[in-house]
């Protein structure tokens, strides 16, 4: 047997060598790889008791760890409090805040090499890293201070892991380097950017008008689902007439289920007497989860819930007298431009008759394993030119440039610091007022039984309203500035004593001010609304159960059309998939054999009805934004959409070829077509993909029921894998005597796949279960405990 030190085995893994050659060289049996595997990995998991001397303390902070890993910090004050905030989140999350940094960075390539540098020049392009350095400057000295505490905190854990870090820092040969104030400001940068930046929501239907025109057809493309599903009711005494694309719109967005739900009931509907509340953001599925969950206590703070990984405060969670939850509300904080360029004017860019030099800024990618690459960046008025990031298709009329709201300091942190802090569903609404970027719906509820819905952020004013790009020549179309904060949507004890959010319309077309909204589907909200109206002594349980609710209101609505369209078909296996979609519920479950053919046919017919109208090459890009346009077809065609084809043979012909898809995959028995065996959990680790790593660190394949408009959400990919969706859930009672949340987090706490809090939380998530944290004597007998200390004078 040739002998290997553990370095270098893992070096071997990390430069993509398969584990049969790793193990053939070792002279390993598979079996006795996994033994050295998992003990490699177990490892260098921190110790979770002891005690610890840190000068950068003024008193003690404990740690103590409960049965699922999830970490209870509790110091004496702020500073202390978030010493041991950021040395938890290291202790458990240390190579995914590297990876999170270097993203929002773009400096992954480094240690990744060239398969990264596609995510490299797109945040160089973005210029994260210089936002979060001049955001830094802006801050308040609070904020500041409890910034610095986190970062000193994580840096404590680094230097004494320093010769034992996480697996994956041997597997890629290399250690992190000080954590640094600004680094999670970049990652807040890169999170706000992953949910308002969004490039397809507009450039889909730039593309669809050169194909549609700018009339009825295009106007048929662009209509959403459920559009009548409003968070705010309409006013019956309003007389405005706004048209809906100043207020916003429902879309067929093709990141459709990349949302999440939230929702609320008053204490006249609840069972205990005090407000419920629900939340369960919807987020790409990962082996490590971007959420951390954490439980702090100390100084001015004692709060519950779940985090952003790198971000120091609770997004979602609960204090002793306000829970919340969150969705992100979708109003539009970008726009792409146009822009118009001349030979004779070279390095110009055109705007209100006069030609403006463009600026320019040289980004250096280092690349592991390969040369460096050089990027100029250029940028108009507008923004950075994206023309490298966009399909060629999308560029053809000229350079693209984006606009983007969260260049400028957003105030994310700060507003989240004093929400964590409130005392009252008054005090949290007024603690948004600073908060810029993301535009989110916030619910909420107090002990004294109020309840709330507030919009987040703020929305770009423009005088003209279009979906796709705009004249960056045309100074009509530049921003006229923000909405204040006192415009915004909000809602204070409706009479109905329920609040419910899911990324759907957030106001009716009478709304008084434009909100550029670009909204999902309102199914998940109807079916939430249509659970909860009129429905009184509601529980937490009632509330669990809706959260894993698969029902499609989506396949309610259009399957009896469906049918009807296939009425008379003569061909056997097309017969048999008829009949087990007329004996379907419309639920979405993982043993539904109806919910594979259904959403398999949604996808095929998306791909014929764009056939119809635009070039082949062009099909498969402007089928993803054509959900609600062919949902409708299904009814009838008013606009004409089918004049080289009939719309039956249409139909019938995506069924068939649905049919002859899933034949090829799982043969012929229809029987075995099941969803779960098509949609299975993609859950993957940061190197999934480099080698034989996913083997080993992702934890993919887990049956899954839902889709992307149901509302237990799990969006599915081109495979129709599971890939995004409500990985964490909460519910709470403000009844609750010990002031706690009831919560799952699919990707668990611990980001060490050597720890047993890896994927604790995967199975009790499946089964639909839910662990508790109290904010009011939270603690075991059998915790573990670690106790932070100063150094002695």
């Amino acid at each position: 047997m040739n002998v290997f030190t553990n370095e270098e085995m893992l070096l071997r893994l990390g430069k993509g060598e398969p584990i049969a050659s790793v193990c053939s060289a070792a002279g390993l049996t598979r079996e006795e790889f996994g033994s050295w595997w998992r003990n490699e990995c177990r490892r260098r998991v921190p110790a979770d008791r002891g005690r610890r001397h840190f000068g950068s303390l003024a008193h003690n902070v404990e740690i103590r760890r409960d049965r699922w890993g999830i970490p209870h910090v509790k110091a004496g004050n702020d500073a202390d409090l978030f010493f041991g905030f950021g040395y938890a989140t290291a202790q458990d999350r240390l190579f995914q805040l590297e990876y999170l940094r270097r993203k929002a960075r773009g400096t992954l390539a480094e240690i990744l090499g060239p398969r990264a540098t596609e995510s490299d020049t797109l945040y160089r392009t973005i210029g994260l890293a210089a936002i979060a350095d001049a955001e830094w400057a802006s801050l308040p000295q609070e904020t500041r201070l409890l910034l610095t505490a986190y970062s000193d905190g994580i840096n404590a854990l680094i230097a004494e892991s320093l010769d034992n870090l996480p697996v994956e820092f041997s597997l890629l040969d290399y250690q992190p380097d000080r954590w640094a104030p600004t680094d999670s400001l970049v990652i807040t940068g890169e999170f706000r950017w992953y949910l308002t930046g969004r490039f397809p929501i507009i450039m889909i239907p730039e593309l669809a008008k050169r194909h549609l025109g700018d009339g009825p057809l295009y106007n048929a493309y662009l209509q959403g689902e459920a559009d009548e599903e409003s968070i705010l009711p309409r006013n019956p005494a309003s007389s405005a007439t706004r048209s809906s694309d100043r207020v916003g719109s429902t879309v067929s967005d093709p990141g459709e289920g990349h949302g999440s739900n939230n929702w609320v009931v008053s204490s006249a509907r609840s069972a205990t007497g005090k407000p419920l509340l629900a939340s369960d953001p919807h987020v790409p599925f990962g082996a490590v989860s971007i959420w951390q969950e954490i439980h702090l206590q100390g100084g001015s703070f004692n709060v519950v819930g779940a985090a952003l990984a790198g971000m120091p405060a609770i997004m979602v969670g609960r204090n002793p007298q306000v829970a919340w939850g969150i969705t992100n509300n979708i109003c539009s904080q970008r726009d792409l431009y146009l822009e118009r360029i001349d030979s004779a004017q070279p390095d110009c860019f055109l705007f209100d008759g006069e030609w403006e030099p463009a600026s320019r800024r040289e980004e250096v990618i280092n690349i592991h394993g390969a040369d460096s690459q050089v990027m100029t960046v250029r940028s108009s008025r507008n923004g950075p030119i994206i023309d490298h990031l966009l399909p060629p298709k999308a560029t053809e009329a000229g350079p693209v440039s984006v606009r983007w709201l969260g260049k400028e300091a957003c105030g994310w942190i700060p507003a989240l610091l004093d929400m964590d802090r409130a005392r009252s569903c008054e005090e949290f609404r007024t603690a948004t007022k600073p908060w810029l970027v993301p535009t989110f719906n916030l619910v909420f509820a107090d002990s004294e039984g109020h309840i709330g819905h507030q919009t987040t952020g703020r929305i770009p004013l423009r005088e003209v309203a279009t979906r796709g790009y705009r004249p960056g020549w045309d100074p009509r179309h530049q921003w006229k500035g923000l909405t204040s904060w006192d415009d915004l949507p909000s809602m204070t004890n409706p009479s109905g004593g329920l609040i419910v959010t899911a990324n759907n319309r957030l106001a009716p077309d009478d709304y008084p001010i434009p909100l550029s909204g670009t909204w999902s589907s309102g199914y998940r909200a109807r079916r939430i609304r249509r659970q909860l109206t009129d429905q009184t002594g509601l529980t937490l349980k009632r509330f669990q159960r809706l959260q894993q609710d698969v029902f499609s209101e989506r396949a309610e609505d259009h399957l009896p059309h469906l049918l009807r369209l296939l009425d008379g078909e003569t061909d056997p296996r097309v017969i048999e998939a008829i009949d087990v979609l007329k004996a379907w519920d419309c639920r979405s479950d993982s043993n539904s054999v109806a919910a594979t053919l259904f959403n398999v046919f949604f996808e095929e017919w998306c791909r014929t009805v764009m056939a119809e109208r635009v070039p082949s090459e062009d099909v498969e890009l402007l089928a993803a934004g054509a959900g609600g346009l062919s949902a409708a077809l299904l009814i009838e065609d008013q606009v004409g959409w089918f004049s080289l084809h009939q719309r039956q043979a249409a139909v019938r012909k995506s069924f068939h070829a649905a049919i002859d898809r899933l034949s090829k995959r799982f043969g012929p028995a229809i029987g075995e077509w099941t969803w779960g065996r098509l949609h299975t959990l993609v859950q993957k680790h940061f190197l999934s993909g480099h080698g034989d790593l996913g083997v080993l660190l992702d934890r993919s394949g887990l049956a899954m029921s839902g889709d992307g408009h149901t509302v237990s959400s799990s969006t599915p990919d081109a495979n129709f894998g599971a890939w995004l969706g409500a990985g964490y859930r909460m519910v709470a009672d403000l009844a609750d005597p010990r002031q706690g949340i009831y919560a799952v987090e699919i990707g668990s706490t611990s980001g060490h796949p050597g720890s047993p809090h890896y994927d604790d939380q995967l199975a009790l998530w499946s089964d639909g279960g839910y662990h508790y944290l109290a904010l009011q004597n939270p603690e075991e007998s059998d915790w573990a405990v670690l106790h932070l200390q100063p150094e002695a004078p």
